[in-house]
């Protein structure tokens, strides 16, 4: 009789808790599938040569990967803690997430600016493809920063806060899709980069038969971002494009 009623008495504190471990370890495979793209998309000209020892970038550039790499060590080190049940730490942790998050938009802009014109500078692009480049990257942090800036806005709502927060992340995995070797298919691109958003949209329809309104608006805002590759070369953007990029050559 004492063992039944304990276990109606176990405190209301510990059932959140339970609740979230299923959700917690889907939350750990989706922030290492993004893990996984990230490797996979920059090994051929990062990761692998880094390992050897013979990956030759300017310092701006080193930098970017790192606070990148740093990014993508941040969201797994959050990921953890919730999945721990140690909400206090991912809190506190957060403080320094969102400065940190501002050092990747910042360090986005810079290196949007900076690789175009290297390369423009080298001889190695044209005057087009780097004013086409710039554009690209530079709309990449339009797409993180206003996902990122929403997360942080609600992060007192935990289920609209990691779903934003996940959102963000894909924008950022732009770059690694685009870099993948041997993968030509626009659709395939395509869907390996909005994966996570479509694990996110499965998940919700698997457990509560519903797919969360964060997760559509996530996929269409970087869907329609998504579409300046279709107009890049187009003289309208270029004419864009080319004095931004004179300012900086």
């Amino acid at each position: 009789m004492s063992t039944a009623n304990a276990a109606i008495t176990t405190p209301a504190s510990r059932a959140p808790i339970a609740v979230a471990r299923p959700r917690s370890r889907f939350y750990l495979g989706l922030t290492a599938l993004m893990v996984g793209i990230v490797l996979v998309g920059f090994w051929p000209s990062y990761f692998g040569p880094l390992l050897q020892g013979n990956i030759a970038r300017p310092f701006v550039i080193q930098l970017h990967g790192l606070v990148f790499v740093g990014w993508m060590a941040l969201l797994v080190a959050q990921v953890v803690l919730v999945a721990r049940g140690q909400v206090h730490l991912h809190r506190q942790l957060g403080r320094i997430g969102v400065a940190y998050g501002c050092a990747v938009i910042v360090m986005g802009l810079v290196v949007g600016v900076a690789a175009p014109v290297m390369k423009v500078r080298a001889g190695e692009w044209d005057h087009d493809r780097g004013a086409a480049f710039l554009l690209v990257t530079l709309g990449d942090m339009v797409l993180f920063g206003s996902l990122f800036g929403a997360a942080v806005a609600q992060r007192h709502r935990p289920a609209v806060h990691k779903r934003l927060m996940v959102a963000a992340t894909v924008a950022l995995l732009f770059a690694a899709v685009g870099r993948m070797p041997y993968i030509t298919s626009a659709l395939v691109l395509t869907l390996i980069w909005f994966s996570p958003l479509l694990a996110g949209m499965a998940y919700d329809v698997m457990t509560s038969r519903r797919v969360h309104p964060t997760w559509i608006i996530s996929t269409v805002f970087l869907f329609v971002g998504g579409l300046r590759l279709l107009v890049s070369t187009s003289e309208t953007w270029l004419r864009i494009g080319r004095p931004l990029l004179d300012a900086f050559l």
